[in-house]
Parts: C-alpha cells; structure tokens; sequence
C-alpha cells in the first residue's frame, strides 16, 4: 500500500487510541494472573492481537469479541507448551516480554518464538543471557542471538545482570521473576528508556507486587508472588499522539488532542517539551475524563491544545524516546537552522535502523542532514515533495506523510501497511482534521 499526501491545514479534534505498551503489558498481566480480568479500551492493533494470540498459546483464554473491552481468564502462572511455534509477527514487546512468562513453563517443557523479517533481524542475546542465569535454558535456532527462540523451562531465580540496551529485556524480567521459586537480584549495567520501565512497574505496583528498585541500577524481586485479577482502562498513547502533535506544531490552525494523561509514565509525553523547546504553540489543560477514554489508575486525563507556529532548531536528548525519531526528525527539516537529535543508539535496532533510514528518505527531499553514531543532525529548510520509502516500520511511514500535508506537490509512501501494526486508524483520524491524505494499491 501507498499512502500520499498534499498540502492541507488541520482544525479540529480526535480522541487518541489506547496505548500500544500498556495494553501488551496488560495481556502479559491478566494472562498470568489468577482469575478473570478485563482490559478497558484497549488498542486493536496488529501488534496487540499477536500479543493475545501467543498468550493464548501460552494457555491463557482470551475473548476479544467485544472492541470495548477484553476479557482475560489467566494461567495462575501455569504456562501450558503449545506443539506448535508462536509467532508473534512484527511485535518486538511480545517477544520479549513473552520470553520471560515463557521461562515459566514446566521444567523440561519447552516453547518456541519467530516473527517477521524484521522480528528476527532484531537482537534478544542480553536478555537470553540473564534467563539462563536465572535457571532457564534459552537457544538462538540460527545461533545469532536472535529470534527464533527456544526456552526451556523453568526459571528458578537466582541473580543476573543486564545490559538493557532496550528496556524491554528488564521489563521482561521484572514481569517474570515475581513467580520464580527463589528470590531474584537484577544488576541493570545499561538501561535505555527507563520511562518504559517504570510502566512495568507502575503495573506491578498496582499488583502489589513486592520488590525493592534501587535507583534502576539493581532491583531485589521477591520469589513465589501471585498476580491477580484486574479491572483497568488503558490510557491513550502518547507515542500515537506524537504524529498529531508534530502535524499540529507545523500546519494546525488549531487542533486538539484528547484523553492523554501526563501523570502516565509513557515516555513519549517528553515530546510536548520537545516541541515547546523549538517553539511550539501548545496549551494542556485538566479534564476529568471524556467519553470513549477512561484515565489511568483514576487519575484525570489532559486536553492538548495545539497551533501552528515558527519552529526553530533545538538540541535533543532522545534517549528515553526512540519512537518519537521518525516524527522529531521530519518536524526538524522544517525547522529554522539545525536541530541535533542525540543520544539514541537504540533506534538502530528497532524494526529498521530508524537513524540510517530517516537519513536517507530525507535526503531523498532535499534536506541537509548528517547521520550521527546515536542520532541525527538536520539542518532545517524546504523539504522537496517527493517518492519514499516507508522501510515497513509503521512509524516512519506515519512521520514521512506528515511532511507531505506542508509541501506543494504531494509525497507518497510506500510500506504503508505497516500502519497497522500500532495505528490502523491513522489515516481517518488525520482525514478528520482536514489533512489530504489518502491510500491506494
């Protein structure tokens, strides 16, 4: 699929869909836990459904008949072995974080984890290391440290270090050691993205689990915990509304964003700031929910408010928000003078080298940009409309189009399928707001 874009300005108001991260986490949850749990406005996506589908396999019942609202019976922690070998398509969150509830099998039993092409060019060794350490036995099928994998069970506790080089490796073992037999001593040596981090425990702490975080350098998880049941609504992705927000920041007559919730420990909420610090026209205000999106853990969700305006070049630390690269590095090439965007090796190793690919699509449309070992530099200007490559990584097609809705012309992406994978409604939503923008074959 192609999706093309021409020159529009947006006005109006989206609720934004719920968030990627969270509702994967909340399937991992509720599947372990003991009893029936319901997961509240969660994200259709292809990525939150091959998340339900391997903790299927995993032995959970999950129904997700009703859009609204999924219903979890869990596993108590009994991990079933399926015969065959999950696939978890192109969700790197299921690989990992199943990989640990995986671990949890039945000594002796074993299950087996692939994905797409970019799920096994993606590295898991970090994290098959400090599962083996912790009593399970873990095998790269083509012995690249990558997928497909096979655990054996069981993990017994114990300690490991870890270079999270994603944080989804930590994640993964903060989620699992609670139902270990022993204790368990995790020395984090690296950790990129710890906001994501902190959602997982945001998660157990609603859990009760007990463990002790020592500054995110080692954490002590205590042995033989239980999850349990729950009720909970998911809030609303602050890596969707990033899109909306960059869009706005370059071409909005005003548009406003609802359901986010800044008291959420979703890193890509640092895109607000982000976007203020090049000089942004945005406004937040409090509100006590709105239909459609309940907020998190009770607390109220915020009302965004944001207007076109003059951007200028910034540096940025991205460390904590990989995700956000694509959108920050098109919304910089509009930006007057050079804006840095450091400090995110990570980004090479998501479902594209997302530094190596935004350099080239951009230079495709004339900008002037340098590749950094960790990031970008790009010196602002006026982007050509052109043809380019969305790379299959949905969020370099989303940020890609947005470039189109300010230029004459019109540019269009390839790959644009890949939208699917966390944002299938992207297209209405920016059609609503009045962006030209359209799919074709």
């Amino acid at each position: 699929m192609n999706l093309t874009t021409k020159k529009s300005r947006l006005k109006g108001t989206i609720a934004i869909p719920g968030s990627k991260s969270h509702t994967i986490r909340a399937v991992a949850i509720a599947s372990l836990a003991e009893g029936n749990s319901l997961i509240r406005s969660p994200l259709i996506s292809s990525d939150t459904l091959s998340s339900v589908s391997c903790y299927k396999a995993l032995g959970a019942k999950i129904d997700t008949s009703d859009d609204s609202v999924w219903k979890v019976t869990g596993t108590g922690g009994n991990i079933t072995a399926p015969e065959e070998i999950i696939d978890v398509g192109n969700s790197g969150t299921t690989l990992r974080i199943a990989m640990g509830s995986a671990s949890l099998v039945w000594p002796g039993k074993s299950i087996t984890f692939t994905g797409d092409e970019q799920i096994r060019s993606r590295p898991i060794g970090p994290l098959m290391e400090a599962l083996i350490n912790l009593g399970a036995h873990c095998v790269s099928l083509n012995s690249d440290c990558k997928a497909p994998v096979k655990i054996t069970g069981k993990i017994a506790g114990g300690s490991t270090p870890i270079a999270a080089f994603t944080s989804q490796y930590l994640s993964s073992l903060l989620l699992c050691t609670p139902l270990a037999l022993q204790d368990s001593e995790i020395t984090v040596n690296l950790l990129n993205e710890p906001g994501y981090v902190q959602m997982t425990l945001d998660w157990m702490d609603k859990q009760n689990i007990e463990y002790e975080n020592q500054d995110m350098k080692k954490f002590l998880v205590k042995g033989k915990q239980k999850y349990s049941a729950f009720d909970s609504a998911i809030p609303a992705d602050f890596s969707s509304a990033t899109f909306f927000l960059c869009a706005a920041a370059l071409l909005g007559d005003e548009v406003t964003l609802l359901g986010l919730d800044f008291s959420d420990s979703q890193p890509d909420k640092a895109v607000v700031d982000y976007l203020k610090a090049m000089g942004a026209d945005i406004t937040i205000e409090t509100c006590h929910g709105h239909p459609g999106r309940e907020a998190w853990a009770g607390s109220p969700s915020h009302k965004v408010t944001i207007k076109a305006s003059e951007l200028q070049g910034t540096e940025i630390d991205m460390n904590a928000t990989p995700d956000a690269l694509p959108a920050m590095a098109v919304i910089s090439a509009f930006a007057k003078g050079p804006t840095r965007l450091v400090n995110v090796p990570q980004a090479r190793t998501k479902e594209t080298d997302r530094i190596a690919c935004m350099a080239k699509e951009l230079t495709k449309m004339d900008v002037d940009v340098e590749e950094l070992p960790d990031g970008l530099v790009i010196n602002g200007g006026k982007p050509k409309p052109t043809q380019v490559k969305g790379w299959g990584d949905h969020r370099i097609v989303m940020a890609l189009s947005i470039a189109g809705l300010m230029l004459d012309g019109k540019v269009t992406v390839d790959t644009a399928e890949a939208m699917n994978v966390t944002f299938p409604s992207f297209v209405e939503l920016m059609a609503g707001l009045g962006a030209n923008i359209e799919l074709s074959k």
